[in-house]
């Protein structure tokens, strides 16, 4: 798999530990209320964003053509939520992988989840991120990862999409970046503002978002459906249909 290094900007952990830290206290916002024209895509999603995110989002999904609409599948997450994501994609590694290096192992990982053992705290948890995916009028997700599957299209500038797939995916990041988010280029479908990645991104050297936390009593049901899901996930390090393609055990 290659993908156009050219476009986007790489986060390495070092540089996102570099950026300081000026939380603005802007509260996490409700998508219901804040963003009528986005759809929330899964049982799982704690639907919050910081306000200036939620306002963005908006602002991009009422920018795209007729036809095309905004599906969120993750928003705010709270640090306990990380953490299980971080340990049940290190499981489906060690499954799929076990002859890799301790170091290249966490190299291949920290490409897709954010690590829960560093000084920038990840995206999601901040309330500046969120994973985007694009539907049409008939609740049917749009194409835009033919003819790869699983992690093999995440990179946002992939070589060898299809012409159809590839119109649609520059859509999604056309709409997102004219609202003022920033691309993690190895996911298609993250987008922050605000924060450390964000200001890695755009060249900055502070970000205004920190880690915010919530009353887990407001989204104890979203949890119990994303530990649910989590258990049911096939491993994204495997073929589809491969031998040994089990379900990866979660670390709860």
């Amino acid at each position: 798999m290659t993908w156009d290094r050219t476009k986007g900007r790489p986060e390495p952990i070092r540089a996102l530990n570099r950026i300081r830290e000026v939380d603005n206290g802007e509260p996490l916002v409700s998508l219901l209320e804040y963003c009528p024209t986005v759809q929330i895509k899964r049982k799982s999603v704690i639907p919050y964003l910081r306000l200036q995110v939620a306002q963005k989002l908006e602002q991009a999904a009422q920018s795209l053509p007729p036809g095309y609409n905004i599906g969120v599948v993750d928003a705010w997450r709270p640090f306990e939520r990380q953490v299980r994501i971080w340990e049940w994609m290190w499981n489906a590694l060690e499954e799929a992988h076990p002859e890799l290096s301790y170091t290249t192992k966490r190299r291949m990982l920290c490409r897709f989840v954010a690590p829960v053992d560093q000084k920038a705290p990840p995206g999601h948890t901040t309330g500046a991120a969120v994973d985007v995916w694009l539907w049409d009028d008939n609740d049917e997700e749009i194409d835009v990862t033919s003819p790869y599957e699983r992690l093999r299209g995440a990179p946002t500038y992939v070589f060898g999409l299809s012409e159809q797939a590839e119109r649609n995916r520059m859509i999604l990041v056309a709409a997102m970046l004219g609202a003022g988010f920033s691309n993690c280029r190895d996911e298609w479908w993250h987008y922050s503002f605000g924060d450390a990645g964000y200001a890695v991104r755009m060249g900055e050297d502070e970000c205004i978002y920190g880690r915010i936390d919530l009353d887990p009593d407001l989204y104890a049901g979203q949890d119990d459906e994303h530990l649910i899901r989590l258990l049911n996930r096939a491993n994204p390090f495997l073929e589809e249909g491969a031998p040994g393609s089990r379900r990866p055990k979660a670390n709860r």
